[in-house]
């Protein structure tokens, strides 16, 4: 018997029994928390007297694991706006490859990391003025099938 406590928290729905469990092993209860899943799975009528002893039935929605990024994400952020590439990154900060990558996309940031090799935006001004694709890669010294490739990509 627990007299000290006053709220507990469940992770099944109530029943009979686990209501009188609970009011056993607790005399002083005055709150029951439980996950909104739970809530919903609980019978109002032990909600509605459990009420009426005075103990009030909650949902309480900040149970569970907690984030563990500690602001790491606005770090990570910050160095790719600089500029960094991922892997300059993570090794700055000490983390994964992985996990730059994962903070980058929970941060919805469209980060490209292909190299790319030629300058696409050149590639199809060249074509615009007229040039022909073998004189564009005869012109940047890249190869046809590379400008083909380039021209062609919706």
């Amino acid at each position: 018997m627990d007299e000290d406590t006053t709220t507990v928290h469940i992770t099944k729905a109530l029943s009979s029994s686990l209501i009188v469990e609970l009011i056993e092993k607790y005399p002083n209860l005055s709150e029951i928390t439980c996950s909104p899943s739970v809530y919903d799975r609980t019978s109002e009528t032990y909600i509605d007297a459990l009420s009426q002893l005075d103990i009030e039935v909650v949902k309480k929605y900040d149970w569970g694991a907690k984030s563990k990024t500690n602001g790491a994400e606005f770090e990570v952020l910050k160095l790719s706006n600089q500029g960094l590439k991922p892997k300059q990154i993570a090794d700055e900060l000490d983390i994964t490859l992985n996990r730059v990558y994962y903070l980058l996309r929970k941060c919805n940031t469209d980060f490209d990391n292909r190299k790319r090799k030629h300058d696409h935006p050149e590639i199809k001004n060249l074509k615009s003025q007229g040039l022909s694709a073998k004189e564009i890669s005869e012109k940047l010294d890249i190869p046809l099938r590379s400008v083909y490739y380039i021209l062609n990509k919706k």
